[in-house]
């Protein structure tokens, strides 16, 4: 399988199955929409005169000749050897967890997938005990793993930052009892970050998530105080001060845009001209029939804007300003082992959150979700029977996925987002599908502009 697209100049062809990008000319993207396996030893003759009216038939030959050599080393039309790892997604050791510290903000963003922060269940704060809980389980099922993810999330976790701080301590503590290391992350909104709350995220979170959507403007339409006024000026200050006082330690402002700002890579510049280099600004996906939503209407208005951001980011780097957007960050090595790139994510399986009342779902995006709920800290309860199905489910059990051109990049989309919207986590979201294929197009296509540079300097 390949995937062929123009884009900033360059005319990009992707073998999907090895991961190999070809910048070719004009001829060899030409003939490639004409020729596919098996090869004959030759360009069959019916090709040759189609593409005469526009190329010399030796040039034809001769371009064939480098096709036919590409496809025998197995780095053009290549064959699937991923799918014989298939057998090896199971069920794995819980080594990730999302903590609800607290189901209650001070912010009433208008796009809120957790109904402004209580998941539709009640304004409530996660009692320590529960906290203690949530460690010992996700200690007591994480096998051999070494090294266990535990992110404070909301709502807004700074409304219990006591709390937080009493569950990192806790941890701590059973480090060296069960030979394992806790690496916390905390989600903030910066309304009601101090000095005392930036040196103690400083010093314990290796990651810190700051919400943010660009522009004042922007920012300050849906993400608003209780009393309906805006936030930008409060916790821009705020979090310009914990990133520059975080070091080497890592970071990024997430923001989120909506059918209000299909401008968005103004809000990505406008973040980084603040002094952020660790930006992601990702689309909302929510109930269609929403004001702010993102629909098939506006489809091509997002497209053209991913490609205007990727020509202002290859700009900017001519200009010596470097930054990372999340969504252009790609690895053409062939990134991760077959499993995750078979089953990207590790929700249900490897990844569990956890409610204030201590109930267990497979992500923070499921939470709510009575039939997903997979048992409770109180109780003792925990479901392996939706444990082994989020680990079974993979590129290959999801019918749209097992042709796609995308499937070992996006590993099968967010499952949470496949059941809301698309009924079953085997479903595609096929909008989200859509833009995940426009966003790797144009990081591809930056990853060819790199490379162009690169020869070109020698």
């Amino acid at each position: 399988m390949i995937h062929k697209f123009k884009l900033n100049g360059f005319n990009i062809v992707l073998d999907v199955n090895s991961g190999g990008v070809h910048v070719v000319d004009e001829l060899t993207y030409d003939l490639l929409d004409n020729v596919q396996p098996p090869f004959a030893p030759e360009c069959p003759q019916e090709v040759v005169s189609k593409l005469t009216r526009f190329y010399a038939p030796e040039d034809i030959r001769s371009c064939y000749e480098e096709i036919l050599e590409l496809y025998k080393d197995k780095i053009l039309f290549s064959e699937d050897d991923y799918e014989k790892f298939a057998k090896y997604s199971v069920a794995a050791p819980v080594k990730a967890m999302c903590l609800h510290i607290a189901h209650d903000c001070n912010l009433r963003c208008e796009y809120c997938f957790a109904s402004t922060g209580d998941f539709g269940k009640g304004r409530k704060l996660m009692p320590l005990e529960i906290g203690k809980k949530a460690i010992d389980f996700l200690l007591e099922q994480s096998g051999d793993r070494e090294t266990l993810e535990l992110d404070f999330f909301g709502g807004e976790p700074l409304m219990n930052f006591d709390v937080v701080k009493e569950v990192v301590k806790y941890a701590r503590s059973k480090e060296q009892e069960y030979g394992k290391r806790f690496r916390f992350t905390i989600t903030t909104n910066g309304m009601l970050l101090t000095d005392d709350k930036i040196d103690f995220i400083n010093k314990e979170m290796s990651n810190v998530v700051l919400s943010l959507d660009g522009r004042r403007e922007v920012n300050d339409r849906v993400r608003k105080r209780v009393d309906g006024t805006g936030c930008y000026d409060k916790i821009l200050p705020a979090f310009q001060k914990l990133v520059a006082q975080r070091g080497d330690k890592d970071y990024y402002v997430r923001g989120t845009f909506t059918k209000y700002n299909l401008d968005f890579s103004d809000d990505v510049f406008s973040l980084y001209d603040a002094g952020f280099d660790q930006i992601s600004v990702e689309p909302v996906v929510s109930d269609p029939a929403k004001p702010y939503a993102l629909t098939e209407r506006e489809l091509s208005d997002i497209f053209c804007e991913y490609e205007r951001l990727a020509s202002r980011i290859l700009e900017a780097q001519k200009q010596g300003k470097r930054f990372n957007f999340f969504h252009f960050m790609i690895d053409l090595d062939q990134g991760p082992c077959a499993i995750k790139r078979l089953r990207g994510c590790g929700c249900g399986n490897e990844y569990v959150a956890i409610t204030p009342d201590g109930d267990i779902y497979p992500c923070h995006q499921f939470v709510g979700m009575e039939e997903y709920k997979m048992g409770n800290l109180d109780e003792g309860t925990f479901n392996l029977d939706i444990k082994a199905e989020f680990a079974a489910a993979h590129v290959y059990t999801k019918p749209e996925c097992k042709q796609c051109w995308a499937k070992f990049y996006c590993s099968g989309g967010c499952n949470a987002n496949n059941y809301q919207y698309a009924g079953d986590i085997h479903n595609a979201h096929k909008f989200s599908c859509q833009l995940q294929k426009k966003r790797l197009e144009c990081a591809i296509m930056i990853k060819a502009a790199h490379l162009a540079e690169d020869l070109a300097d020698k």
